[in-house]
């Protein structure tokens, strides 16, 4: 089983959050256990701020056993498409497109995406699995 995990997860773990740190922690835990566990560019980048050095985040996503799976041009066309659609059905600019090259990455090379933005990912990518 192969679980893309949210930068909302992995931030909660590595700040680490008091309200949401144990339950994101748990899930990670139980996602590795079940599998293997994957991010983006997107998220690596959305992780960076948080550390010090490019080596001790790569170290850290390393200890977690987590890789980097990078998206190709049909993923990022597709979650443009996608976010055309979303803004013009009236869409409120909260959400960006990286919500959508997220998810629609998560789609195409995972078999689940463990986020704690469950509602907007079960809307918008309905053939994916949602966990938290």
């Amino acid at each position: 089983m192969i679980t893309f995990v949210d930068s909302s997860v992995l931030l909660d773990v590595f700040l680490p959050d008091p309200k949401f740190g144990p339950d994101s922690a748990n899930s990670l835990d139980q996602s590795y256990n079940e599998g293997s566990l994957i991010i983006n560019e997107i998220i690596y980048a959305e992780l960076s701020p948080q550390f010090p050095s490019k080596q001790l985040l790569d170290n850290s996503l390393r200890t977690l056993g987590i890789r980097i799976v990078s998206f190709d041009l049909e993923t990022a066309y597709l979650a443009g498409t996608l976010w055309k659609e979303y803004r013009d059905s009236g869409g409120k600019r909260n959400r960006i497109m990286p919500d959508f090259l997220i998810g629609t990455h998560a789609q195409k090379v995972s078999d689940r995406l463990l986020t704690r933005d469950c509602g907007f990912y079960r809307k918008y990518f309905n053939d994916l699995e949602i966990i938290y």
